[in-house]
């Protein structure tokens, strides 16, 4: 049992390293973030699964705080209103949970975020597509070679690994590192 916990956290590492490569992407989705925060933009946050809950984990960060006390900035998870989700889910199928609520909501110069570890799910696809026809900038964390989903993205970060759990979490590792960025740029 040791020696698979150690195999994992060196297969993380190894990982992580490998995504360090990124960075520039990542500092351009934190200037992306930033500076459509400071236009007056939303942050919409969107997933399935452990994707969903990375969109609420992150878009609390915004909303509340990160590094230290902060104004408040605008971010909403989309993954968080159950009678919206049945609903459209009901009503319009589950491809159009996310995308029913961009249509509403999203204007241009707000950023949506999609997490997909396979950057195949149809609800997401759909949201990116509605994104796009909004002005919106989308933004996709994805991994596995960032299926369909990347080439609808205005920026993206594809993890290189096929391992879902290794996606989920350098996807939430490199969220943090960005809302770290955003508070300081928008700090001044």
């Amino acid at each position: 049992m040791e020696r698979r916990i150690r195999e994992g956290l060196a297969d993380l590492a190894r990982t992580a390293e490998a995504t360090a490569a990124l960075a520039a992407e990542v500092a351009g989705i934190a200037r992306c973030y930033a500076a459509a925060l400071k236009a007056g933009g939303r942050l919409y946050f969107a997933g399935n699964g452990g994707g969903a809950a990375a969109a609420q984990h992150v878009a609390a960060e915004y909303l509340v705080r990160f590094l230290g006390p902060r104004q408040a900035l605008a971010a909403t998870a989309l993954t968080t209103d159950t009678s919206t989700l049945t609903a459209a889910g009901n009503d319009l199928g589950f491809e159009q949970i996310f995308a029913r609520q961009i249509e509403a909501l999203g204007h241009p110069g707000d950023v949506l975020i999609l997490h997909s570890t396979s950057g195949a799910s149809p609800n997401l696809l759909a949201a990116a597509r509605a994104g796009r026809s909004r002005g919106m900038t989308v933004v996709a964390f994805l991994g596995k070679g960032g299926g369909p989903l990347r080439s609808l993205a205005d920026l993206s970060i594809v993890i290189p690994s096929q391992e879902t759990s290794r996606i989920q979490e350098l996807h939430l590792a490199l969220e943090h590192c960005i809302v770290g960025e955003v508070e300081r740029e928008l700090a001044g």
